[in-house]
C-alpha cells in the first residue's frame, strides 16, 4: 500500500476504526498506510488529543463514538472479583462460558487512584489471546497491584446471562461483592 502523508493518513486510521466492528491491531493499521507501528502509536496520540474517542484494548484500537462498543440491548454490571493471577484464565473463561463478555477491568490504586484497562474478551480464543498478549510482553495483571481484587464490567445480551456470570463467579469462590 501506498505511504500516506500526515493527516491524510489519520483520516484513513480515523475512518477504518469508525467504520469496523471490531478492534484493529496497530500492526493492521500500519500495513494498510504503509508505515511503521510506532507511526501509527504517535497518530492515535494525536487523534486522541484532537477528541477522537479511541481506546487501545489487549484486542486492537476501537473508536467508541461516545460510548463504550456495545451490542445494541446489551445489559452490563460491574462484579468485584478476587484470586491470584494464576486464576485469571479460569476467571475469564467462566464469564465468557456463561455467554457474557468481559468489557474490562478496574483496579483501586493507593497512589494513582482508580486505574482501569480494557480487556473486550468475548469467547475462549479472545481469553486466549489475551493471556498470551500477557505472557508475551511479561506485562502484570493490573490485579496484582491489590494483590488480587478487581472489578469487571461485564456484559451480555440479557439479564439472565449476566446472572448465570455472576452464579459461575461465586461458585468457584471468585466474586466477593457486587459493585
Amino acid at each position: 500500500m501506498e505511504k500516506l502523508k500526515g493527516d491524510e493518513r489519520r483520516e484513513r486510521i480515523l475512518k477504518k476504526l469508525k467504520d469496523s466492528k471490531r478492534p484493529i491491531k496497530g500492526a493492521e493499521l500500519a500495513k494498510i498506510c504503509g508505515v511503521s507501528r510506532q507511526v501509527i502509536v504517535g497518530d492515535i496520540t494525536l487523534l486522541k488529543a484532537h477528541g477522537e474517542s479511541i481506546m487501545a484494548t489487549s484486542s486492537g484500537y476501537v473508536h467508541l463514538g461516545g460510548e463504550a462498543p456495545e451490542r445494541p440491548g446489551a445489559r452490563s454490571r460491574k462484579v468485584a472479583c478476587t484470586h491470584t493471577p494464576d486464576q485469571t484464565e479460569s476467571e475469564l473463561n467462566l464469564i465468557v462460558d456463561a455467554g457474557a463478555s468481559v468489557r474490562d477491568v478496574t483496579v483501586e490504586h493507593p497512589v494513582y487512584g482508580e486505574l482501569n484497562a480494557a480487556i473486550m474478551v468475548n469467547n475462549r480464543h479472545d481469553v486466549g489471546q489475551f493471556l498470551a498478549r500477557v505472557q508475551d510482553t511479561g506485562s502484570p495483571f493490573l490485579l496484582e497491584l491489590t494483590g488480587g481484587p478487581h472489578l469487571h464490567t461485564i456484559t451480555a445480551d440479557s439479564e439472565e446471562i449476566l446472572d448465570r456470570a455472576v452464579q459461575a463467579l461465586r461458585e468457584h469462590g471468585f466474586l466477593t461483592d457486587e459493585a
